[in-house]
Order: structure tokens, then C-alpha cells, then sequence
């Protein structure tokens, strides 16, 4: 019995103690088991439901799974079913088995808690899969989490309902491991974090999810956009850019309006009167680069490279930090090639990918997703049966070619086209997506791409989509909490703090900053009224990676106290000893 079961069932048992505390004051909506627990949505109606209650609730949950109640599971017709569930008041109940009755089942699926030497039964309507016995759980094994809200069916136009999250696992000791993960989360939490340390702001004046970037923050954009640039030009990237906009049209021919519209944000030219869009990917643009020149099979392949801001109209409760944004800068790529040369492309993205996270000390454990598209239901994907069939086999062919550790995953693929989507490990255990390559047959077909192969015919090229980081500001969110703030020397915005530790030796202090400003090492001088000691704090709290003290011994051997903030080591070093130091760690980019 997996886990997941475990999960689906206890999210029942939640809507069963629930009722039970709360009778027909509250009604039952949805209730998926999700990566590491379960959730389930409630319309409390007058009732505020709280974070105190959640003690109670998981309490009488407790002790339902003692019971070891039975899960039996029955079918209705679809006009019992409604009748049933009008005449229980499940409103979002009735609603859900009409919505089934409309995509052809005639048969609702409900499932019973039976308890044990009771007369009385919690239904509810589900088609599993359950436990046979509530007695199979661990009952120390979950933990209710928290609570949120959440419109029905995700439409601010419906009812906002309480949803209840929570934590469950096969073992007391596996949800322990992961509440501890969390504590330490809260910890590094980069919206705190990017606030306290002046890195971001988000303005109301501006808009949700659109932050400003602080001066220290470009520091560390920009280190990471030089570095990615840097993995690039060696291989045969040539830098591009594209406006921020374009005529509806170009969505119209590359598909993007008949799926996408409704998540675009629109522009009127009141003097071109023409419409526009604020562009939400790069590809469109990039194909029309490419379709401007004349290319043979002997310029294949052909790479584009621009680190551009793109926009998403994403809902304003899916918005967090730099996580989830409205203005997305990617450092995207795409590659125009041959079939025949797929293969050795993927190679060479896998092999920055590898160059780049082992960088970020987020290679140690890694699999990649490949995502292919639901069989069952085709009507959703742009393009036809073979072009999907040909883009899938290429990629999984490219992935066992390249020894990639991948999981072939059916219904995880964009409407648009496949794509092997490499998941990582941060230090404190959260899985992330984040690069990402995309092989597509069907762009070149729609803008009618060609270049000319060695019998002097038109061929179409394959194009691939890749994107290092997904995009700069959810990668910027995530090593915030990867690395603490605690950045490594080469991206840090605040390398060295020169804390000299009397007024007379701020002449030597100014000395020394000057001389590391102009090896570009990024130094400052505190020169204010604090005490030494909280100088001293200041600085680790702003996570300057080393701090310099400056005291009469430095002034008279010209020599310098480094104190290095990670490892609280301290040494006095020359000047020029120290110089050389901090230029290996920033040339190595070393962690």
C-alpha cells in the first residue's frame, strides 16, 4: 500500500472529524493527497475556522483511526447520487458529480467509513483508492499544518473556501525529518530575508508580483547572468535581443493565442490602433530571427541566447516573493538544428546544466523529468500525432544517449511540445524544477522555418528550447534559501567589511578599500559610532563574507585581521597574501 493511498485516505477522515465537530455548518468540497500530505477545501459557512483549531481537529482525527473504521466502496446512479447528495446539503458535492455525469459517467463513486460497533456511517463521495481499515494508518504519522484560502475551482468569481493543509508520512521518525525541513525553510525564507537585507521591494504602487531589484541585489544578477553568459559564448551562443511586445498576430500564427491568451497581458496602440501583447515567452520572436536570414545545413546548428523579461498574468494569490512573479526574466536559448544533430545538442545544454548547478552546489542529487503529454486526451496539445511522436522519441532518445537520470512522466508536458525538466535538492532537502530542455517539431512548421541541406532543397529544423535557471527570479529565491544569503565571494554583493577599531586607524581602513575597490572587490569601511561589537555584528548580519579589523599591529607591519564570517576563523595576513586569496576564490568561483 503506497503512501499516497495513506494520504487520500486520510484526507477523508479529516472531512469525517469535521463534520463530526461541526456538523451541517460546514460543506465538503475538494480533497487531493499532494507531494507530502493532503489537503482538503471546506465552506465553513458563518463559522471562522483558525489555526487553534487545528488542535482539536486533528485530535478527533486521532481518534476516528483508532476506531479502525472499514472503507467500503459502492457506486449510484448518477440520479441516486444527486439525490443523495442534495438531500445531505453538499452543495460543491452536487456540483462535481454533475460536471462527471457531463463528461459521460453514469455512475458516481462514493466509498463508506463504517465504524465498528456503531450504527451510524461518514460517506462521502470518492472513487479511491482507500485503506481497507482506518487501522492502517499511523496515526502519529501526520500533522495538520496549516490553513489557507482558496476560491472553488480556482475562479476568484466562486466562493472563497478554507483549506486545510497537512503533513503525512509512512513513519513518525520521515515526518519529524520534514518538520524540521520546514523550520529551518521559515528560517531562510527569502521574502524576510530579501527585506531585512534591502535585496528586493515589492511595491504596492507597482504591482504584485513585479519586485524591484536594490542596488545589492544587481550585484548578484548580474554576477549570474556574466557567469551563464560565460558557459554559453563558448559554444557557439550569439547574443540577441527582442522588444518586450508584439502584434497579436505573431500569437496567432505560432498557436500561443488559442491556448494562451487568457494568461497574456494586452496592449491597445491608441495611435497604431493595432492590438498588442506584452510577449510571455521568447520563442515567437527568436523564430522570426531566424526565418530574416539564409542558412545551409553547413551553419547547423544555429544558437540564440537572450536573458529577456517576459510576462505572465498569473493570479494574485499564486504570487509569493520572487517564486511566482508577473515579470519573468529567463535566460533562454534557442537552437535551430537537425535531427540527426539533437542528440549532441542536448549533450552540450546537459553538460552547461551540470557545469552550472555543480557551481551552485545543487548537483549532488538530481533526476530529470521527462514529460511527455496524456494519451488519453490529445485535443489539448498543439500540433499533430507524428510531430508529438517525434519530439517525444528524440528527447528520450537524447536523455539514454547522455546517460540522464530520467522518469519518463505521461501528462507533465506543456500544450506546445515535450521537454526533460531536471529536478534539484537544495541543502535543506526541498526538490525544485529548474532547467529545462524542449524539443519542438512544431514552431519551425508553423513559421514555416527552412534552411538548405546539401541537395539544395528546403528542410525544416528542429528547434530547442532551453532555459538554464527557468527563469533568474524563482532561481534568485531559491539559492537565497539554499545558500542563507551566505553567497559565495564570487556573487556576494557585500564581500569585505574594513572595521578599523579606533578613529585613528580609519586613514589605514580607507587606504586598504581603496586598493581592493579598484580590483573590483567589492569593500566598505564602517566608520560609524557603534561599538566595536556590534560593528562586528552589523557586518555578519548584512553577510559580508569577510570582515578586515584594522587595529595599531595591521597600521605598523602594513599587514590586515581577516575574519572569515562563514567559519569564524581569524588570521592576520599581508596585504598582498589577502589580495591573491580573495582573487582565487573569486576566479574559482569556490563555495
Amino acid at each position: 500500500m503506497d503512501i499516497s493511498t495513506k494520504r487520500h485516505s486520510l484526507a477523508h477522515i479529516m472531512a469525517q472529524a469535521v463534520k463530526a465537530i461541526y456538523w451541517n455548518d460546514v460543506k465538503m468540497a475538494i480533497w487531493p493527497d499532494i507531494e507530502t500530505g493532503f489537503y482538503y477545501d471546506f465552506d465553513f459557512w458563518d463559522i471562522e475556522f483558525k489555526e487553534e483549531d487545528l488542535k482539536e481537529l486533528e485530535k478527533k482525527m486521532k481518534q476516528i483511526i483508532k476506531q479502525n473504521q472499514k472503507f467500503e466502496q459502492y457506486d449510484l446512479d448518477f440520479s441516486d447520487a444527486v439525490k443523495y447528495l442534495e438531500s445531505a446539503q453538499e452543495p460543491y458535492k452536487v456540483e462535481m458529480a454533475k460536471e462527471l455525469n457531463e463528461k459521460w459517467f453514469s455512475k458516481i463513486s462514493f466509498y463508506k467509513n463504517i465504524m465498528q460497533n456503531w450504527e451510524t456511517s461518514f460517506i462521502d463521495m470518492c472513487s479511491g483508492p482507500h485503506v481497507d481499515n482506518s487501522n492502517k494508518i499511523d496515526a502519529n504519522a501526520f500533522k495538520l499544518e496549516k490553513i489557507a484560502w482558496a476560491y472553488w475551482k480556482g475562479d476568484a468569481k466562486n466562493k472563497m473556501l478554507t483549506r486545510i493543509y497537512a503533513l503525512a508520512f509512512e513513519t513518525r521518525e520521515e515526518l519529524d525529518t520534514h518538520v524540521k525541513m520546514l523550520e529551518e525553510a521559515k528560517k531562510r525564507d527569502h521574502r524576510i530575508l530579501g527585506k531585512k537585507l534591502k535585496l528586493f521591494t515589492i511595491s504596492d504602487l507597482v504591482g504584485s508580483g513585479l519586485p524591484l531589484m536594490q542596488p545589492a541585489w544587481m550585484i548578484v544578477r548580474k554576477s549570474v547572468e556574466d557567469y551563464l553568459w560565460d558557459l554559453h559564448k563558448k559554444h557557439g551562443y550569439q547574443r540577441v535581443w527582442t522588444p518586450h511586445l508584439a502584434k497579436e498576430e505573431l500569437y496567432v500564427t505560432s498557436g500561443h493565442a488559442w491556448h494562451y491568451l487568457e494568461d497574456m497581458f494586452s496592449v491597445w496602440g491608441w495611435t497604431s490602433k493595432e492590438k498588442f501583447h506584452l510577449k510571455p515567452m521568447n520563442c515567437p520572436h527568436h523564430m522570426q530571427i531566424f526565418a530574416d536570414n539564409q542558412f545551409s545545413y553547413r551553419d547547423m546548428p544555429v544558437r540564440y541566447f537572450e536573458p529577456a523579461t517576459v510576462y505572465r498574468d498569473e493570479k494574485t494569490g499564486q504570487l509569493s516573493g520572487l517564486t511566482r512573479v508577473r515579470a519573468i526574466t529567463q535566460d533562454d536559448g534557442h537552437l535551430f538544428c537537425r535531427v540527426s544533430q539533437i542528440k549532441d545538442e542536448v549533450k552540450l545544454i546537459t553538460d552547461i546544466i551540470k557545469e552550472f548547478y555543480s557551481t551552485m552546489w545543487l548537483l549532488d542529487s538530481y533526476w530529470v523529468s521527462l514529460s511527455v503529454r496524456d494519451e488519453e486526451d490529445k485535443s489539448k496539445y498543439l500540433g499533430s500525432d507524428e510531430v508529438w511522436a517525434q519530439a517525444e522519441w528524440a528527447l528520450e532518445e537524447a536523455a539514454k544517449a547522455n546517460g540522464l537520470p530520467y522518469k519518463r512522466m505521461p501528462w507533465e508536458a506543456a500544450f506546445y511540445w515535450p521537454k526533460l525538466d531536471f529536478m534539484f535538492k537544495d541543502c535543506i532537502g526541498r526538490e525544485w524544477q529548474l532547467a529545462t530542455i524542449q524539443c519542438d517539431f512544431n514552431l519551425p512548421e508553423r513559421f514555416k522555418l527552412s534552411y538548405t541541406n546539401e541537395a539544395w532543397e528546403e528542410e525544416r529544423p528542429v528547434v530547442i528550447h532551453r532555459a538554464i535557471s527557468w527563469s533568474l527570479e524563482r532561481f534568485f529565491g531559491i539559492i537565497i534559501e539554499h545558500f542563507a544569503w551566505a553567497f559565495p565571494l564570487w556573487m556576494s554583493p557585500r564581500q569585505v567589511m574594513i572595521i578599523p577599531v579606533a578613529d585613528k586607524f580609519e586613514d589605514y581602513s580607507y587606504e586598504l578599500n581603496n586598493l581592493l575597490k579598484d580590483l573590483d572587490i567589492r569593500s566598505s569601511v564602517d566608520n560609524s559610532s557603534d561599538s566595536f561589537n556590534k560593528k562586528i555584528r552589523n557586518a555578519e548580519t548584512m553577510k559580508n563574507n569577510y570582515i578586515l579589523i584594522v587595529w595599531e599591529q595591521e597600521v605598523n607591519d602594513w599587514t590586515v585581521a581577516v575574519r572569515n564570517v562563514k567559519t569564524k576563523e581569524q588570521i592576520v595576513m599581508k596585504k598582498e597574501e589577502l589580495i591573491e586569496k580573495l582573487n582565487l576564490e573569486i576566479k574559482s568561483k569556490s563555495l
